[in-house]
């Protein structure tokens, strides 16, 4: 006679999930039933805005204040719903700990992250100071933040947001809960990183037996990683199995459509006798400062002589390991972030323009960030935050037109008028990423610097958007840098890639050059492992414990 299956570690029953809004209740969840064994790891896959992140939300018990949570949600048998915010807090971190999906709003912008990570140790640990130090070290090299020391004495807004996420990860492991919860942890990490990362929760998910829900769009790491899968769709479960049945079998459409989406098309390069848009020599970012007599050096070479040249209707893929400067020499093209060299747009030198000199040539220079949540004002409606910019750069428009116009960038983008007085934290991650991709369209500009536009989107969506993209490209003549460690979409969306690593510059050319015959050992690295993640990881079987 076989031994009784042990109770699951978490088990969840009819879990429906509201929000009030002005426009009146949505219902992000509806009637979700799931639950993980001891050792297992779950992926919870879908659409953005599918409900999978509420789920995650709801068990931690820290759903935004205008969201309620009903149903049973029982961790080791006990209930969830029912406990106080005190009785969760000597849960939260310690038992269950979460990676969110946006670092960002999870990292306290005015302490340095190494303070960050020490904090929960000592309270749910009891360590000395010390002891937390030396463990908090240990965890930044484990997820492979490079210069550890110097790191720990980092704050957020110092680091890309590849190299947060992995902080984010740190803490959330900091005290080897017993159920982790990955919300798309790995979006904004380069294949390389996020093999190493997934190595690391195999190996805790084996040695420690910790139990692990994984939300994610990623189908190639739900593949390589996980023992079941559930399937959502706006806040329904579509289907549910082993892994490989649902990969090997997909019973309904929606799971097939899922596993079929990938970026598609390539884009034609751009003649060499199309006027240069915007030209760039010798771009240096230097953080931090130089040493005085009663302050170390503190000196970061982010960005190191880099020269880039956009032309009009050109796309520049930018591509690179998390760290590797992408997004800051993103942000100096555009200067918002301070850098010397030349920046020469349409025959204006911008780094010798005052910042009233600068504010008129914003609507033609936009950027959609990495970071939706943090760059969406939560006090703005997302009607108000689309139309922000044309109140400043088209004040002659009367209010219905800013509306129209306003509306009609939010439909392009593949979200609907009633979601309009809605507030950003009612939304999923791929969705708020739709928002500031809408409010950077509106104003029609002539150069958008896309900072991972695409990483918090699921496969279909992610063809949606790149479809759209080209579009508005074709339209309006637009030039893009498509910043991205996701090489799939660049190959799509770009006609010449520059491939960046340690702020330099290390091969460029065409697209269809760079990936059929890359010159240099990096970029041939960097390609086999985004096409091969499985081959990275390996087998289920060989890094984590099956149910």
């Amino acid at each position: 006679m076989s031994a009784a299956s042990p109770p699951p570690v978490l088990d969840i029953e009819d879990l429906k999930v509201d929000f009030d809004t002005p426009d009146g209740t949505v219902q992000a969840v509806k009637g979700m039933s799931m639950s993980v064994a001891p050792g297992e790891v779950v992926a919870i896959v879908g659409e953005s805005g599918s409900g999978k992140s509420q789920i995650a939300m709801s068990t931690l018990g820290i759903l935004a204040s205008n969201g309620q949570a009903s149903g049973n949600i029982r961790f080791q048998g006990q209930d969830l719903l029912g406990l106080s915010r005190r009785q969760m807090n000597d849960i939260r971190g310690a038992k269950i700990s979460m990676i969110f999906q946006e670092p960002m709003t999870s990292l306290d912008p005015l302490y340095p992250v190494g303070d960050q990570i020490i904090e929960p140790l000592m309270i749910h640990k009891g360590m000395s100071r010390a002891a937390a130090r030396s463990r908090a070290l240990d965890l930044l090299k484990q997820v492979q933040i490079s210069d550890p020391e110097r790191r720990m004495r980092s704050y957020p807004t110092e680091l890309s947001g590849g190299q947060r996420q992995r902080v984010m990860i740190a803490m959330a492991l900091a005290n080897e809960p017993e159920l982790l919860i990955a919300d798309e942890p790995t979006t904004a990490l380069d294949v390389t990183t996020q093999a190493g990362i997934l190595q690391l929760l195999a190996s805790l998910n084996r040695d420690l037996g910790m139990s692990i829900v994984f939300i994610t769009h990623d189908l190639g790491i739900v593949e390589a990683f996980a023992d079941r899968v559930y399937v959502m769709q706006r806040g329904e479960l579509k289907e549910t199995g082993k892994t490989s049945d649902i990969f090997e079998n997909p019973e309904t459409a929606y799971t097939r459509a899922l596993l079929a989406a990938e970026p598609e098309g390539a884009k034609s390069p751009i003649d060499d006798n199309v006027d240069i848009i915007l030209d760039a020599k010798d771009i240096d970012v230097v953080y931090g400062e130089a040493p005085s007599f009663l302050r170390k050096d503190t000196r970061f070479h982010a960005v190191k002589g880099v020269g880039v040249s956009l032309r009009e209707g050109q796309t520049v893929g930018l591509v690179g390991e998390s760290g590797s400067g992408k997004s800051t020499l993103g942000r100096a093209l555009l200067r918002l972030t301070e850098s010397t060299g030349n920046i020469v747009y349409l025959g204006d030198e911008l780094q010798s323009l005052s910042l009233g000199d600068l504010k008129p040539l914003r609507k033609e220079l936009q950027m959609v960030f990495q970071d939706p949540y943090g760059s969406l004002s939560p006090r703005m409606t997302v009607l108000d935050i689309v139309e922000e910019g044309l109140r400043t750069h088209s004040p002659h428009l009367s209010k219905e037109d800013r509306d129209a116009q306003a509306l009609d960038a939010l439909k392009k983008v593949g979200l609907d008028a009633s979601v309009k007085n809605r507030f950003p934290h009612e939304f999923s991650g791929g969705q708020r990423q739709r928002i500031a991709i809408a409010r950077a369209m509106v104003l029609r500009p002539r150069v958008v610097v896309l900072d991972e536009p695409t990483s918090a989107l699921d496969r279909t969506v992610q063809k949606e958007v790149a479809q759209l993209l080209r579009e508005l490209q074709s339209e309006f003549a637009l030039s893009y840098i498509f910043i991205s460690h996701d090489l799939a979409i660049v190959r799509a969306m770009a006609d010449y890639v520059m491939v960046m690593r340690e702020g330099v510059i290390v091969e460029e050319g065409l697209t269809e050059k760079i990936f059929d015959n890359p010159q240099n050992e990096y970029t041939r690295n960097l390609i086999e492992s985004s096409f091969n993640l499985k081959d990275l990881l390996g087998s289920k079987d060989d890094v984590a414990v099956g149910a």
